[in-house]
């Protein structure tokens, strides 16, 4: 499957939100590649890797580390979070200034996850 693919089959809403997340990511690492390596939009650079899916009730944005993900629960420890993954509900806030640490460290981390 490809990008266009996963997207098309998306609800408008949340296919624009995916969309901007992507968009933001290129923007602040224009060296980094999008694929579907899990089976998801998935950003890479130097060996290291986020992902963004969409999920029954939410977006969700997995890095891989619950390190990676810390400073942004601790600046919103309301948003719906796994062990390496922020959920974004539909009516929640993506607070993309905050989110850029969260992308950076994983995109940035000495090759932790492959």
């Amino acid at each position: 499957m490809t990008i266009d693919e996963y997207m098309d089959k998306l609800p408008l809403d949340r296919r624009e939100r995916i969309m901007k997340l992507l968009r933001h990511i290129k923007t602040w690492f224009p060296g980094a590649v999008v694929t579907m390596k899990y089976k998801m939009p998935t950003i890479e650079k130097n060996g290291n890797w986020v992902a963004v899916a969409n999920q029954k009730n939410y977006i969700a944005l997995y890095t891989c580390s619950e390190e990676h993900i810390a400073p942004y629960i601790e600046k919103h420890p309301d948003i719906r979070h796994g062990k390496g993954c922020i959920n974004f509900r539909d009516n929640d806030e993506i607070r993309y200034d905050d989110l850029k640490n969260v992308v950076s460290g994983a995109l940035n981390a000495k090759n932790t996850h492959t």
